[in-house]
């Protein structure tokens, strides 16, 4: 998956929208820095199914052998799809952050939430910049 159709958030998280039932669907994932930061993951706690969720609420967590980190929702909206193979096997967010390490899709309710995320290559610069 090219992470140059992606949009992501200051707390590590990956958005790509796509075009759904008239709407605009979110997939979000965490970045393969989170990943890389995180090391050694151990547990990943996921969202419920119709959950509504607000852009920068904490819906979800990872956990390694290191940390327990909240999993932001970069955008508003209804959790409609979750990835239940995910916390089975977490060795796909090292595989595949991005494609098969999707964590939940969301029904967005505000596009607007989407101008605060930034581009892969402002997101480049921010992981930079935390890792000097």
């Amino acid at each position: 998956m090219s992470v140059e159709d992606l949009l992501f958030a200051k707390t590590h998280e990956w958005v790509r929208v796509s075009e759904a039932d008239g709407g605009k669907l979110a997939t979000l994932g965490i970045s393969a820095f989170a990943v890389e930061a995180l090391t050694d993951l151990v547990f990943l706690e996921l969202p419920e199914v119709g959950r509504q969720v607000s852009a920068g609420d904490s819906f979800g967590e990872i956990e390694s052998v290191k940390a327990v980190s909240d999993i932001y929702s970069p955008v508003s909206g209804e959790v409609v799809e979750v990835n239940d193979e995910l916390p089975n096997k977490l060795e796909l967010f090292n595989d595949d952050p991005y494609g098969a390490g999707w964590i939940a899709k969301i029904r967005m309710t505000d596009e607007a939430d989407l101008a605060a995320l930034l581009s892969p290559a402002d997101y480049e610069k921010l992981c930079a910049e935390e890792a000097m």
